[in-house]
């Protein structure tokens, strides 16, 4: 399969001129030229250019982007993740979001992946992610539009997280992360669970609208550290059957998510209000 400079420009979303400049300033140009001249990009060529695109998204300068695009992606080092300063989190959200309103779903995912790779699941979710999902949300409310574009950055985000590695080691399941009855937002669990993972912790996640029966079981079945159970709004919160997962020891039961604002909740029961938080209660019931 091969393409034109126009269709090679167009998949990419930047302008032919753009492309040209690549190709004369830093030699990303096409593996075939037809006997006529005319310039013709294979499917390896345009995975160069997409990763060129990222990176200059990213803020690398055009030069340097040019030797890591021709560079095959390697796998992550065990190295010491850095946060994600205010200013490369503005670039990462600015070219999240061109790429979420391109619908290019694998620069999306390719970013996602970079950022956490990078910089870890807390940083990456914090202030990159949802920044971004939010803006995305806005748009929706704001013109009505663009419900395709939050789905398909959703689940670009959610491909990356899940590609954290999980703990193959047997041990006490350190955490359960589960919807309330109803509840459908429910990527923030993955990004706890991705974290979780990082931490080299055990954990399930029992997903969206997961019925109070059906929690309960799980619990009695599983026998958790901690359980957690997402809620954004406080009609969903208030189906949680708090009082019969347990008394705060066995298991610690905690709750997360704007829907629990203003809910009363047993003396027993824990409010993380960041990713943050809910990490450390986790790592210290299962450390402690």
């Amino acid at each position: 399969m091969t393409y034109t400079p126009r269709a090679v420009a167009g998949m990419l979303g930047i302008a032919p001129t753009t492309l040209r400049t690549w190709d004369q300033r830093y030699g990303l140009g096409p593996s075939i030229r037809t006997e006529g001249g005319h310039r013709r990009y294979e499917d390896a060529d345009v995975e160069v250019l997409r990763r060129m695109v990222v990176l200059t998204a990213q803020g690398v300068s055009a030069a340097a982007a040019a030797v890591l695009a021709r560079q095959e992606p390697v796998a992550p080092s065990d190295g010491p993740r850095t946060p994600i300063t205010p200013e490369e989190a503005v670039v990462a959200q600015r070219g999240f979001l061109a790429a979420a309103n391109r619908l290019d779903e694998p620069m999306m995912a390719d970013l996602a992946s970079k950022l956490i790779t990078g910089h870890g699941v807390v940083s990456a979710w914090e202030d990159v992610f949802v920044p971004a999902l939010v803006e995305l949300g806005d748009q929706v409310v704001r013109t009505g539009q663009g419900v395709e574009v939050e789905h398909l950055a959703s689940g670009s985000v959610l491909h990356a997280l899940r590609a954290v590695p999980r703990t193959g080691s047997p041990g006490v399941l350190a955490a359960l992360l589960s919807c309330a009855p109803e509840e459908q937002h429910w990527l923030p669990l993955e990004a706890l669970g991705a974290a979780l993972s990082e931490e080299g912790c055990l954990w399930g996640n029992l997903g969206a609208r997961v019925p109070a029966e059906a929690l309960c079981d799980a619990v009695t079945r599983l026998r958790p550290t901690v359980v957690l159970v997402w809620a954004h709004r406080p009609d969903l919160a208030r189906r949680v059957p708090l009082e019969r997962l347990g008394t705060g020891s066995d298991p610690v039961v905690a709750v997360a998510g704007a829907g629990w604002e203003g809910v009363p909740l047993p003396s027993f029961v824990h409010r993380p209000r960041t990713l943050t938080e809910a990490i450390e209660l986790v790592l210290d019931r299962v450390r402690g």
